[in-house]
């Protein structure tokens, strides 16, 4: 075979392995998808997009997250409806193919790094788990590592097409979650710090490097200047208002376009840094104990991503003088971003570890990629104890990631779970809906009332639209359950109120205080139990028989 021959062979290869883990990586992900009940945030903005497809409004709030699983689920429920599985799967998509983006790092990677790449990508615990979660955190993950691998590709081969394609994908991770604004934080001081290590061993002049930068500046300013406009033009349709029916400012009403401009842009910056800043400088919380508590999540869920990627990093740094520039770019992005996401969370959450888990994943990837080859080599020379430890240490490793995998990600959740936060319900809620379905085929009444001070709200309609009540946050996850059944949905501030309702209604939610009493007062009910967490929530679900 010619070298040429050869090295297309070993492309291939390469490259039908990433795809090969890329399958994996779906069916692992898509594979039961719907059968966790939702989370409350994910309940929150599927309620708050099903409301969106019904009346055409949306505008970006920042207490709900990004715009874009709102903007782009409204389009998956009108084509598949709206359930668990539906709501999912944008993120699972994105999630399955992420080992895909390890193609994109090939220039500064050998192939088995690569494929190394990928099967971090594809089997990481964390990032398998919150691929099957309707948040944005995978998302703002997925676009990242596309980012800076399409900026590789357009520095190496000089493409303006991947230099397009990374800054849409800066603006599609723009609209994907306020932790966006630490991945670019942490993009600036990684970069800072890499560049002060090459100047260090003196691979860098800072005069000189200062020179080349501003020459590329100037004779790239076209495509720079297009880039420019192209990531403003994707902030903009994200972050652009929707007025639905109304005449109100929005997208599509051209009359408006200048203050559509304006909400888009300075409107959002401002809501942005109400929520985010100024409210957090009077109700933030200690950092230190959010720094120990997001370590000590990192060294539970991601021991072996975060160990190999802490010796490769260190490895190349100190014992091979730091000749790869990448690794060590990666290595302090997740390193800077072990004190910024604590830093600007509002509450701490498993979540948070998908932020410093998509940084670590390259050097742990080059971690695997060495231990591979060290086995290899063992094997060719006869070295029994070199093999050895190879396998044992690859045993620990799997062994850790099957274990996380089995007791996080597949069946139901409960409160020992690593990956679960408080807010998770404990059991599926599927059957209820079906039987609240058929009940309210069977009714003339309201089709849920809630009885209760803690889910008592004063208008109905009010519920409908964003802001909304605690009152209404205390009954998370149901109304994006009920709202799939476009239900009619009342409080009451007591049992007795139950008395006022105008008909039968089809279903009744009350709380362990009231339970007793609403029992005494409905005829012809079944009562169940559902926790709507992983502990103390729960709530009892009568539907008339």
């Amino acid at each position: 075979m010619t070298p040429r021959g050869d090295a297309r062979s070993r492309f291939d290869r390469a490259t039908l392995a990433v795809a090969a883990l890329a399958v994996v990586g779906l069916v692992a992900r898509l594979a039961g998808l719907g059968a966790r009940a939702f989370h409350w945030d994910e309940a929150r903005v599927g309620y708050w997009t099903l409301r969106y497809l019904d009346t055409g409004a949306f505008e970006y709030r920042p207490v709900a997250g990004g715009t874009f699983l709102p903007l782009v689920n409204r389009h998956v429920f009108a084509l598949f409806g709206a359930n668990d599985f539906t709501a999912r799967l944008v993120v699972a998509l994105a999630g399955g193919l992420l080992p895909l983006v390890a193609l994109l790092y090939r220039s500064r990677l050998r192939d088995d790094e690569t494929v190394a790449f990928a099967l971090v990508l594809a089997v990481e615990p964390v990032l398998l788990y919150y691929s099957r979660f309707a948040r944005g955190e995978l998302l703002l993950t997925a676009f990242s590592l596309l980012a800076v691998g399409c900026f590789l590709r357009a520095v190496d081969a000089d493409s303006r097409r991947s230099l397009y394609a990374g800054v849409a994908a800066v603006g599609l991770l723009l609209s994907t979650s306020g932790f966006a604004v630490v991945t670019l934080l942490c993009w600036a001081l990684a970069a800072v710090l890499t560049f002060d290590h090459l100047r260090v061993r003196g691979d860098s002049n800072p005069v000189a490097a200062a020179g080349r930068i501003r020459r590329g500046l100037v004779s790239r300013a076209t495509p720079l200047a297009r880039s420019t406009f192209l990531l403003l033009g994707v902030v903009f349709v994200f972050y652009a208002p929707r007025a639905g029916d109304a005449d109100d400012v929005g997208l599509w009403n051209l009359t408006t376009l200048p203050a559509t401009v304006e909400s888009a842009f300075l409107g959002s910056f401002r809501k942005f840094w109400a929520v985010r800043v100024d409210y957090r400088r009077t109700n933030g919380h200690e950092l230190l104990p959010y720094v120990l508590d997001y370590a000590e999540l990192l060294v539970t869920a991601s021991l072996p991503v975060l160990g190999l990627a802490v010796g490769a990093f260190f490895y190349d740094r100190y014992l091979t003088g730091g000749r790869r520039p990448l690794l060590q770019f990666f290595g302090f992005w997740a390193g800077v971003s072990l004190l910024l996401v604590p830093m600007l969370a509002e509450q701490f959450a498993p979540w948070l570890a998908v932020h410093t888990v998509a940084a670590l994943t390259l050097p742990a990837a080059l971690g695997v990629a060495a231990l591979a080859r060290m086995g290899r080599v063992g094997l060719e020379r006869d070295r029994a104890a070199r093999v050895g430890v190879v396998a044992l240490v690859s045993l620990v490793l799997l062994a850790h990631v099957g274990g996380v995998v089995a007791a996080n990600v597949y069946g139901q959740p409960g409160p020992d779970d690593d990956l679960a936060q408080y807010a998770q319900p404990s059991q599926p809620l599927e059957p209820m809906l079906e039987n609240a379905s058929a009940a309210m085929e069977r009714t003339d009444g309201p089709d849920v009332v809630y009885v209760g001070e803690a889910f008592y709200t004063l208008n109905a309609d009010s519920d409908r639209r964003p802001p909304v009540s605690d009152a209404w946050g205390n009954r998370l996850p149901l109304p994006w359950y009920f709202e799939r059944l476009d239900a009619r949905q009342t409080s009451v501030a007591d049992p007795n109120g139950l008395t006022m309702v105008a008909g039968e209604p089809a279903v009744v939610v009350a709380d362990g205080e009231t339970r007793s009493q609403v029992a005494r007062r409905l005829e012809g009910y079944e009562s169940t139990r559902y926790e709507l967490g992983l502990w103390n929530r729960e709530v009892f679900v009568f539907v008339k028989q």
